[in-house]
């Protein structure tokens, strides 16, 4: 039998060469920023589909939430896996259409430009290319994660492994934007379902054909589906209802809806959505490797390195065991990457599209630019990741549920209301939602960012509303 060690570098080897592949493949298909940024719409939908559902399932999903299961329970569980997928698939089926349609009449490239074209506003366009910045907080968590992943499988410590990771992914979406985001994703995605499967499988036992009495012999708390011993997953509203709310918000993050807009038509929409909400819901079954670490007994200081420590328990003892937990380290690490590629090709398309052209009135070449945009971004990036704060996967939230809440009116109104919606009512709602999300978080006493996020998305809708009716009763009256 092949060594492990030697598997682990002819495996690594093997993964380079086929993402510096594909993404070859890809630049010579990228002419131009808009090829870039949105491909050719000449890709499938089920790759497509594949392409969202390991953008969504990143390291976040596969490395960083099951720390936040194996510390809360079934709370947690609840509140990634079921809630959170009820979010996705309701904001899809809500937004989808509409968003493509109107994408297509205006030929958007970023959620900006979208909002730009629907909005007739350059300033509230310009405001939201700046709060898209947020998704940088996203991009330290995947760099975080994957480097600790690193450090578990290679010789490596932290630091050299974070710039190691920066460099390889930064250099396959230089070269092929979205045709490499998305041709490396499916390949990505494909190892994500297998290793997911794996998992599940390979510790169910620990639950010992009882699920909620194993979970309940840890303490009632952490076998309940609402846990009054945890500061973030403790009632009805935090589990459920917060983690549907910003699911939901999520779903208009830039490098997640901007999707919709590689389609050819309306007509590839269901095949879509129904690829992505099955290959999405696959991927939360790996939210169970938080219980089966805490099953084992293990006692993980950091919550953050669950999923390294409890695959290192399980998988190295016997050289089968080594072989398994190399393909398993490797496919994490993709499905890291599957996701920072996503968000650094909406980034990078965004600051140029939607930033530099405007304010340069067109003259600037944007595919050289989106290109040094992604080299500014990496290195922001990096210097935020190399003294992280403790708990990561709360820091990335905070920023990116701010992107959620600001961005929620603009594009649910924009997307289901037809006729001309006023402005300042509508950009008044998106400051409300920004604002009032960080004032519940920084200074309200809400701990988990996806309570706070909701509160704000709420009160921001009723205004939104109230506004709207206000509008209505006066001109009805005159």
């Amino acid at each position: 039998m092949i060594s492990a060690e030697v598997f682990k570098y002819v495996l690594t080897g093997t993964y380079v060469i086929l993402v510096y592949g594909l993404s070859w493949v890809g630049m010579r298909r990228t002419k131009d920023i808009s090829g870039f940024a949105i491909g050719n719409k000449d890709m499938s939908p089920y790759l497509i589909g594949i392409t969202l559902a390991a953008s969504i399932a990143s390291t976040a999903t596969f490395v960083i939430n099951p720390g936040f299961v194996y510390v809360h329970g079934l709370s947690a569980y609840l509140h990634y896996g079921v809630a959170g997928s009820a979010g996705i698939l309701t904001a899809f089926l809500v937004l989808s259409r509409g968003f493509l349609r109107l994408g297509e009449e205006s030929k958007a490239l970023t959620i900006p430009q979208w909002i730009y074209n629907r909005y007739h506003h350059r300033g509230f366009s310009l405001f939201f290319a700046f709060i898209n910045l947020l998704s940088i907080s996203f991009v330290v968590l995947i760099l975080v994660g994957c480097s600790l992943l690193m450090t578990g499988i290679f010789p490596i410590d932290q630091k050299p492994a974070l710039l190691v990771v920066l460099v390889f992914v930064f250099s396959y979406v230089l070269m092929g934007g979205t045709y490499a985001h998305a041709y490396t994703n499916t390949l990505q995605g494909i190892m994500m379902i297998i290793v997911t499967l794996l998992l599940f499988v390979q510790g169910f036992h620990y639950f010992d054909g009882d699920i909620l009495g194993s979970l309940r012999n840890i303490s009632p708390g952490y076998g309940a589906a609402l846990n009054p011993d945890s500061n973030l997953y403790y009632d009805f509203f935090s589990v459920f209802g917060g983690g549907f709310i910003v699911t939901f918000a999520l779903m208009l993050q830039p490098h997640i809806l901007t999707k919709v807009l590689y389609l050819r038509s309306e007509a590839d929409i269901g095949k879509f959505i129904g690829t992505t909400v099955v290959v999405g819901t696959l991927f939360t079954l790996i939210l169970m490797v938080g219980f089966y670490a805490r099953l084992a007994g293990l006692e993980i200081e950091s919550q953050d390195t669950v999923v390294r420590e409890y695959l290192l328990h399980e998988f190295s003892g016997s050289p089968l065991g080594q072989l398994t937990l190399t393909f398993i380290f490797i496919t994490l690490l993709a499905a890291g990457m599957s996701t920072l590629d996503g968000i650094l090709v909406s980034l990078s398309a965004m600051v140029v599209n939607d930033i530099v052209t405007p304010l340069s009135k067109g003259k600037t070449k944007g595919l050289a630019w989106s290109r040094w945009t992604l080299i500014a971004v990496g290195i922001i990036g990096l210097l935020l990741a190399w003294n992280p704060p403790p708990l990561i996967g709360l820091f990335a939230q905070k920023g990116v549920y701010g992107l959620a809440a600001a961005s929620l009116v603009p594009m649910l109104f924009g997307v289901l209301v037809r006729k001309p919606l006023p402005l300042p009512l509508i950009a008044s709602a998106s400051l409300i939602a920004l604002f009032s999300h960080y004032y519940f978080n920084l200074f309200g006493g809400v701990a988990n960012p996806a309570v706070s996020a909701s509160y704000a998305i709420i009160g921001s809708c009723a205004y939104t509303l109230a506004g709207l009716a206000l509008i209505h009763f006066i001109q009805r009256k005159k």
